[in-house]
């Protein structure tokens, strides 16, 4: 237990402090006539390597003369947020692998409501202790980058946040703006040029910790932050800019930042060497290495966006090996232009370095990509539905006919097809009320609104949060997952659910976690009708958060509906010649489980087939996926069938490639199967 002096209190403040040793989230501190105000810093108040926020007119002057319509920007490389912060009338999209940039996005860009009184309470009062016992800082860093003073005050102040957060005294944002008070601080006395690579030698401590009041934009529109690796955020986002800042040179940024990292996270790892770095691999990019083209071109290959706007200098060889540019002009050209039209601007520019380079005539370049039209995002579904056909998409959807007027997703399951499918109007329907309550909840609800729920379920049952505090945090390692930690909660959280009678918004939301937090994030009832999966490794992570958001999004611009019937009661007369129904039944020779209760046969796989023949012969065009063969099973009630009617057959594999075929003489290698009747 760190021990603390007070100092200069009144006689109120101090009392309060013994009282909980924490100022209350309804009182304030009474000032003494020795109390200043407390000093405030804004988003460009830290440097950083490679900040852009002397350039943010240049960068807003190209945005603003050559791309017309934009309403999502999307800053993937985001660092401090400076770009990000000259959007702020958009609808932003901030990323960054460093958790230390991203804790500070979120107290900058969040939309989450938060007490700037409690904010100035708690500053106030780290402002004045004094710590004298040590901890992970002093330990590690004392005389540093900070003398020990500091150190033992700095690693108190970062626990302490960390137990008012857990003891629910903070909500997020707060702890937040917290963090990044803390780390905007430390940057202003440290004991560096402006990275902690290395500290200086035998160098002063002139200047003492005090904390800053940091000061967030109002009226923020409902943003969405990732901590995440770029490559793989952008395939599944989609905006009408996406800026892209990446490192330009050797120089690794979690090296540059190590320390800032290592107190943002507050995982108390081993640290070694001069520098007192803890292990990085993680976090180390491929655009600081020879790799940096590659990594570039599967970038530019994957975003879905009408405009993509490049920073980067002409250091291609300029400086030595190290400062000199990983991606040459040629390449970035060859790999923009396959994307679009490309435009550049320049302006001179001194950039920051680590204070020992001099290189005259340095430039700052923006390469504007105008993109190609490109086809429309694939989304995936947030449940991880047994036989969802996702990763099949691509070669289902060409085969659809163009122009489809009403899209009937028969059996839609996970939603994949009819998520993605381009229709005027499109019809969900499954035999499983829980999944039509859940899409119905996704349809209607704010969603920011269910983002928040969940959040809060999520706390309520002391579920994982890895997104925000990663895998030690809960002591536990990636590879065998949270199920250790979790299974408590989640106990708990399954009994709460099973006990419930009314199948509200509440009903589902409390479903939907429990799906996240489950074996494989699936669904499954017994037949009792009780949620029945053990808890799963995984948690509500950044992916199932992107994938959740996203599908949110495109529900809510299409024309759907949802339905719960059997198939044999969705009305055939209600469809012309306009409509296309997809089907994707549970498949007669697979043993797929979706519920303990109810399982398909024979009987119903012959229903089904004279429903299709039904449509056939109204002239309604269908598309039924099933397997033919598996595992030396064969379908024959479904071969004889497609004999029978002589419908086509498009043989599918996970190479995304596809063929037709005359079924008497390939079928025998064929598996999944699309089945036409056009």
């Amino acid at each position: 237990m760190e021990l603390v002096q007070t100092q200069n209190f009144t006689n109120d403040a101090l009392q309060l402090l013994r009282q909980d040793k924490k100022i209350s989230t309804t009182s304030s501190i009474i000032k003494s006539k020795n109390d200043l105000k407390l000093k405030t810093c804004k988003i460009n108040n830290k440097r950083y390597l490679g900040n852009k926020y002397k350039l943010l007119d240049f960068i807003k002057e190209v945005v603003d003369s050559e791309c017309a319509g934009i309403n999502v920007v999307a800053d993937i490389f985001a660092g401090t947020g400076a770009v990000s912060s000259a959007f702020l009338d958009k609808k932003l999209i901030t990323n960054d692998i460093l958790y230390s940039n991203y804790i500070c996005h979120v107290a900058w860009f969040s939309q989450q409501k938060y007490s700037i009184k409690k904010i100035e309470n708690y500053i106030q009062y780290y402002n004045r202790i004094d710590v004298v016992t040590d901890n992970y800082m002093s330990k590690n860093f004392a005389n540093t980058f900070f003398d020990k003073d500091d150190c033992r005050k700095i690693g108190f102040i970062r626990e302490d946040i960390e137990k008012e957060f857990k003891a629910k005294k903070i909500n997020d944002r707060e702890r937040a703006i917290l963090i990044t008070s803390l780390l905007y601080s430390m940057d202003k006395i440290a004991n560096t040029c402006g990275h902690y690579d290395a500290y200086r030698q035998n160098g002063t401590f002139d200047k003492k910790l005090e904390l800053f009041m940091p000061v967030p934009e109002e009226c923020l529109q409902d943003n969405r932050l990732f901590n995440m690796d770029a490559n793989a955020l952008v395939g599944g986002i989609e905006a009408d800019l996406v800026y892209i800042d990446p490192p330009y040179n050797s120089r690794q940024y979690c090296d540059a930042y190590h320390l800032l990292e290592n107190v943002a996270k507050w995982e108390k790892p081993k640290v070694f060497g001069v520098a007192r770095k803890m292990n990085r691999d993680r976090l180390k990019s491929d655009y600081c290495t020879s790799n940096a083209p590659k990594a570039f071109e599967d970038l530019i290959k994957n975003i879905n966006s009408r405009y993509i706007l490049l920073s980067y200098n002409n250091m291609e060889a300029k400086g030595n090996d190290r400062s000199n540019a990983r991606i040459t002009d040629e390449d970035i050209m060859r790999i923009l232009k396959a994307k679009g039209e490309v435009k550049i601007f320049s302006k001179q520019y001194k950039s920051f370095t680590t204070g020992k380079s001099d290189i005259q005539g340095n430039e700052e370049r923006l390469f504007l990509c105008i993109c190609k039209e490109t086809p429309k995002h694939l989304v995936q579904s947030p449940l991880n539905y047994i036989g969802g056909k996702f990763k099949l998409l691509k070669q289902i959807l060409p085969e659809f006919p163009s122009n489809i007027k009403t899209f009937v997703d028969l059996f839609c399951g996970g939603c994949n097809v009819g998520i993605n499918v381009k229709a005027q109007k499109v019809i969900f329907n499954d035999i499983d009320k829980n999944l039509y309550g859940l899409y119905d909840l996704f349809k209607k609800k704010d969603k920011y609104s269910i983002l928040f729920a969940i959040e809060n379920i999520i706390k309520d049952f002391s579920l994982s949060e890895s997104s925000k505090y990663g895998y030690d945090y809960y002591s536990c390692r990636s590879n065998d997952g949270l199920q250790e930690y979790n299974k408590a909660g989640f106990t708990k959280l399954k009994e709460v659910f099973n006990s419930l009678e009314k199948k509200d918004d509440y009903y589902y939301l409390v479903l939907y976690v429990l799906i996240v937090y489950s074996f494989n994030n699936q669904i499954r009832f017994n037949n009792k009708g009780k949620f029945n999966l053990p808890v799963g490794k995984r948690d509500f992570n950044s992916k199932m958060q992107m994938k959740l958001s996203l599908f949110i999004d495109r529900m809510k611009q299409s024309n759907c509906k949802f339905s719960h019937l059997d198939f044999r009661k969705v009305d055939i007369n209600k469809f012309d010649n306009g409509t296309f129904v997809y089907v994707d039944p549970p498949y007669l020779i697979t043993c797929a489980t979706y519920n303990e209760k109810k399982s398909w046969g024979e009987s119903d796989e012959k229903d089904l087939f004279d429903y299709l023949d039904k449509l056939n012969a109204k002239g309604v065009k269908f598309a039924l996926s099933n397997v033919l063969s598996s595992k030396g099973k064969t379908n024959a009630l479904l071969s004889n069938w497609v004999d029978k009617n002589e419908y086509r057959v498009i043989a599918l594999d996970h190479s995304y490639g596809n063929s037709n075929y005359q079924k008497k003489d390939k079928v025998s290698k064929s598996e999944e199967v699309l089945i036409v009747n056009y």
